[in-house]
């Protein structure tokens, strides 16, 4: 018996040795609905973008776990127009996929035009001009063989199908409907696949929310009829098992297989901070499938995400310094080009309208991808413009949003300014300081508190203001999206902002 035992413990051990610390997200802080494709050893990922410009920021890996940004699909205005676009707006889920030489995306903007697929020969650009199409619905996706494309979406909460010229967008046969779901609200993000014979059709259920799920159903002809998994949903932490881990929200994904022969899946998900509420977004998560011939799918073993997980078959995390590359910079809806100007290590911006007015505000920033950061400027206040306001911002909607900044009166008086907005919520602190100093502001966080604050000297700060994190979540203010952080300007002259430096903790 002792042997035995020993000989189970020995195994036991070797058994986790084998498999490596898996850590979620893979794509921490607003990059949701991701979807992505393999082309020999390389995987390419997308995500949704919102009202945000650039859009469809791209991303490559050679491990599933470790990716690098390489661009943005949609980095023109005559690609993305974004007029009157709020986070409730926009470019909506993607889809990527490879085909003869040819790289895809479709996706959605919400508000401008609607359902439109863009083409590259290189995944880091350029892509082509908007190829309009005609099916609408959102989340669409492609589907390439025999020679034909096919494209799926979801108008009238139903899975549709049809065949499209993938040159010029033409439907070429009426939309056909394929399937409903099993009863979740929004069916939505629809991805066809085909294995051993069968065509899988895996969608998402329950709004993009507490309640969200991805399930699957099948058939032996591509038009069907889909037979549901008597097994749905395929993944869900709203359940009794994944109830209590800080992820939730887990859904829209989409299947790869790895060059061994082993199926991933990456889909969307949020983790809760301070309660059940989320600020950071919603972010790229990945997990092991098991898929075994004319079987269905296996997620994760059928267990619950959580935020470290033992997996086999994957890479070490990587650790990266913190940097703010030239793929990170976004702007909320088209940027007015005059009113950016780069100066030095810094940058002269304009101000245009505010951040609540919602119309092209002046805004240069980052997506917050951690709990835990600080950022960080400096402003002349002698360079700035009479009845300008300058600083830095954390916004998650234009009607949920908190600042630093500084303030430069008619008068010539100079105040340091710290503003919340919460939807018809707002108030302001502030402190009067001497004129022409440089200023430094700072935002920090330590995952459940924003702290707002400057300094004269560089070196000693005071907190004007500190809120809870939960009052720019999505649950207090709404919105699709993910808080992002940067620079601001508001008034109608510029201010000069000496640098920008953000730090992950």
């Amino acid at each position: 018996m002792k042997r035995a035992i020993i000989l189970l413990t020995v195994f036991l051990c070797a058994l986790a040795s084998s498999a490596q610390q898996l850590r979620n997200p893979i794509i921490p802080g607003f990059h949701p609905d991701p979807s992505v494709c393999r082309v020999g050893d390389d995987f390419y990922l997308v995500n949704s973008s919102f009202q945000y410009f650039p859009g469809v920021p791209i991303f490559h890996s050679k491990d599933l776990v470790n990716w690098q940004q390489i661009g943005n699909v949609l980095d023109r205005e005559s690609q993305l127009p974004l007029k009157g676009t709020s986070s409730w707006l926009g470019i909506y889920a993607p889809t990527i996929r490879y085909h003869e030489g040819t790289y895809y995306m479709i996706t959605t903007n919400v508000g401008n035009g609607g359902n439109f697929m863009v083409t590259a020969k290189n995944p880091a650009g350029p892509w082509s001009e908007p190829i309009w199409l005609e099916q609408q619905g959102i989340d669409p996706s492609l589907w390439f063989e025999n020679g034909k494309c096919y494209m799926v979406s979801n108008p009238d909460n139903t899975i549709m199908l049809c065949e499209i010229d993938p040159a010029t967008g033409k439907q070429l046969t009426k939309s056909k409907a394929l399937w409903r779901g099993t009863g979740g609200r929004y069916p939505e993000g629809p991805h066809l696949y085909k294995k051993d014979g069968y065509y899988y059709l895996l969608i998402s259920e329950g709004g993009t929310e507490l309640a969200h799920r991805l399930t699957i159903a099948r058939s032996k002809k591509i038009d069907g009829p889909y037979v549901s998994n008597p097994a749905n949903p395929l993944l869900t932490n709203c359940s009794m098992a994944g109830q209590g881990m800080q992820i939730q929200g887990t859904g829209h994904g989409d299947f790869v297989q790895a060059k061994d022969g082993s199926w991933w899946v990456v889909f969307l998900a949020y983790r809760n901070f301070g309660g059940s509420y989320h600020h950071i977004g919603r972010e790229t998560y990945l997990a092991p499938m098991t898929w075994e011939k004319n079987k269905w799918p296996v997620i994760n073993g059928g267990n619950p995400i959580d935020t470290l997980m033992q997996v086999k078959g994957i890479a070490a995390k990587e650790v990266k310094a913190t940097t703010t590359g030239q793929h990170d910079w976004i702007y909320i809806q088209n940027p007015l080009a005059a009113n950016y100007q780069r100066v030095g290590e810094g940058f002269r911006l304009r101000g245009h309208s505010s951040l609540t007015e919602n119309n092209q505000p002046t805004f240069l920033g980052r997506r917050q991808e951690s709990e835990r950061f600080t950022m960080e400027t400096e402003i002349d206040t002698e360079k700035m413009g009479f009845g300008c306001k300058a600083g830095l911002t954390v916004y998650q909607i234009n009607e949920g949003h908190m600042e630093v900044s500084v303030e430069k009166y008619m008068t010539g008086t100079v105040c340091v300014v710290a503003d919340h907005t919460v939807k018809s919520i707002n108030g302001q602190q502030m402190a009067q300081i001497a004129q022409g100093s440089k200023v430094k502001l700072r935002i920090a966080s330590d995952g459940n508190h924003y702290r707002f604050e400057y300094s004269l000297d560089g070196t000693h700060y005071e907190t004007l203001a500190q809120h809870n994190c939960s009052l720019l979540s999505t649950e207090v203010v709404g919105g699709f999206t993910g808080a992002v952080v940067g620079m601001y300007v508001e008034g109608e002259e510029s201010a000069d902002f000496g640098y920008f430096k953000y730090t992950e903790k």
